[in-house]
């Protein structure tokens, strides 16, 4: 689709027409489904929040001012669906003792071992919720602790926290795999 096209279809959408808003969901969805899987716990949690998420984009597709990437602008109302949903599922309680716990910003991953991308996607996606939202909005989307913090309403210790564990069973898990694929060998 032609960058012509695309803002054609975009403001034929702005005037509700819905052959254009199939057109744009059809070219769109397959795309936003796979960043709807990224962040949720299964299909149907990510099918759920693509029908959420679109019915936004179309709400507010007259919003859109043709500045900047119209796709970077659908993702980012997609990934805020994604948070607002696990936000009203998993409510948050903030703990005043992980404002004082220490976390490195970075951790040394010279002994982590190379998978395959697949592999490390479903690694990923066995996360437990809160620590997979955090992470890929920091490894992912690169948003600051301090983004993700106003984001999901945490304070930016218990992101980092989350983020810190989130790590170190991905760690663990890459190197059960190649304990486990060692062994096999």
């Amino acid at each position: 689709m032609s960058v012509k096209n695309l803002t054609e279809i975009i403001k034929q959408c702005q005037r509700n027409n819905s052959k254009a808003q199939k057109t744009l969901y059809q070219k769109f969805s397959p795309w936003l489904f796979g960043v709807c899987l990224q962040y949720c716990k299964d299909r149907t949690d990510a099918e759920d929040n693509l029908q959420d998420g679109f019915i936004k984009i179309f709400t507010n597709i007259d919003k859109f001012r043709f500045e900047g990437s119209f796709e970077g602008w659908m993702r980012r109302i997609m990934v805020n669906t994604i948070i607002e949903s696990f936000r009203k599922k998993n409510p948050v309680y903030l703990v005043d003792s992980m404002e004082t716990y220490q976390i490195e910003d970075e951790e040394s991953t010279d002994d982590v071992p190379l998978h395959s991308s697949r592999e490390l996607l479903q690694i990923i996606e066995s996360l437990p919720p809160k620590y997979k939202l955090v992470f890929n909005l920091y490894a992912l989307e690169g948003l600051s602790h301090q983004e993700i913090s106003e984001m999901l309403d945490i304070s930016v210790g218990t992101s980092k926290s989350n983020l810190s564990r989130a790590r170190k069973i991905l760690k663990q898990k890459l190197s059960l795999k190649k304990d486990s694929k060692t062994q096999t060998a």
